[in-house]
């Protein structure tokens, strides 16, 4: 099934970066409720998360790991289908409760927002379980990574959160903007379970001690929580250098890229370990 679940995260990727070629060929807001970037944005994080957590979870004791992944690759596929869906139909698709359909596609991406947080704190909890097979760098790794995972979701709840009250009380337009202020702290803390895990599998190919791997893992691990709130601290405070979906943009992309470029590395040195042995063998 890992195939599925990989196939499935890349062509939501590949669905991002055409919503990001619409967006340069049609123009139109950046910000607001009703951009293109929404369906970039949602496509590219999400099918790098389904693609994160299918790798991510071989490190994890998981008796239910196929069901677990497969509906977080299902939730996340829905969740990117009606935000483009609205897209291209040039409404919000948030807090939307305009019409009986904008509200049951609202309604659907509330669930399946919860759905997407329960599977994070599942995976959560077993990433946390003794595992005397993984090596303590990774172990520290994918803890790390899932706990900041977590605290990406809670600052997606608290977005959510502050929305819905707007639309309850009457301030609908309101809502479309009030939760955008936490969209860094968001985005910095939801990539970090591919980043730690990616750099422990590069040091596993390039330090030959268990020990310095660990110290290392320690460090970036506790080098990425001051990053990451430090940046979620100005959000908070409401301090904008730039803008918060394109802070969002800068944050997602330097951790995945990070990640992305850590796990380039770890392959090239495998190839390179592998080249001289074969190279040296007898025929």
């Amino acid at each position: 099934m890992n195939r599925l679940w990989y196939l499935i995260g890349v062509l939501l990727v590949l669905a991002g970066l055409v919503h990001l070629g619409v967006f340069v060929v049609d123009g139109g807001p950046w910000e607001g409720a009703v951009s293109w970037r929404k369906p970039f944005t949602f496509g590219v994080s999400f099918g790098l998360s389904v693609l994160t957590l299918t790798w991510v979870s071989q490190f994890v004791r998981l008796r239910a790991r196929p069901l677990v992944v497969g509906a977080f690759a299902v939730a996340s596929t829905l969740e990117v289908a009606l935000i483009t869906l609205q897209a291209w139909r040039g409404v919000p698709s948030h807090f939307n409760m305009e019409t009986a359909f904008d509200t049951a596609v609202a309604r659907t991406l509330a669930v399946g927002g919860g759905v997407l947080v329960a599977i994070g704190i599942v995976m959560t909890i077993a990433a946390f379980r003794p595992d005397p097979d993984l090596a303590p760098s990774m172990r520290l790794a994918v803890r790390a990574g899932f706990a900041t995972l977590l605290a990406a979701m809670a600052f997606g709840a608290v977005m959510i959160a502050r929305g819905v009250v707007e639309v309850v009380t009457g301030n609908q337009q309101l809502a479309y903007t009030v939760a955008t202020t936490l969209k860094p702290a968001h985005a910095i803390f939801m990539h970090g379970v591919l980043l730690l895990p990616a750099l422990s599998w590069l040091l596993s190919r390039t330090l030959p001690s268990e020990g310095s791997r660990v110290r290392w893992i320690r460090l970036a691990t506790w080098l990425y929580v001051a990053t990451a709130t430090a940046v979620s601290a100005l959000a908070l405070a409401g301090i904008e250098p730039v803008s918060p979906s394109t802070a969002s943009v800068l944050c997602a992309g330097a951790i995945s890229g990070l990640a992305i470029a850590s796990l380039m590395l770890g392959r090239l040195k495998g190839s390179s370990r592998r080249a001289p042995a074969a190279q040296g063998s007898p025929h």
